[in-house]
């Protein structure tokens, strides 16, 4: 991956594009790298969208299928992450 070198002033006037880059961006002062931003994840498409409002609703499914809540869910997941906690505290 080709990271794309540009000084501080040229990075803040263009954050908004910068920040949509899928690529490394060098920051530099007086031609000296102070920093370099590190794009995580492009934004998700449209398919990845439906695919997580697809799975949504099939959580919702099974939950009901269960018989359960999302509030014991929580809890019990809430009780659990404290016990781990403790453990590892």
């Amino acid at each position: 991956m080709r990271t794309t070198k540009v000084g501080i002033r040229e990075f803040r006037e263009n954050l908004a594009d910068y920040l949509e880059s899928k690529s490394p961006v060098a920051i530099t002062r007086h031609g000296s790298t102070i920093g370099i931003y590190v794009p995580t994840k492009p934004k998700p498409s449209q398919a990845d969208l439906e695919a997580l409002r697809v799975a949504g609703e099939r959580m919702q499914e099974l939950i009901a299928a269960a018989g359960t809540t999302k509030d014991e869910i929580l809890a019990s997941f809430r009780k659990a992450r404290r016990a781990r906690r403790t453990r590892n505290g």
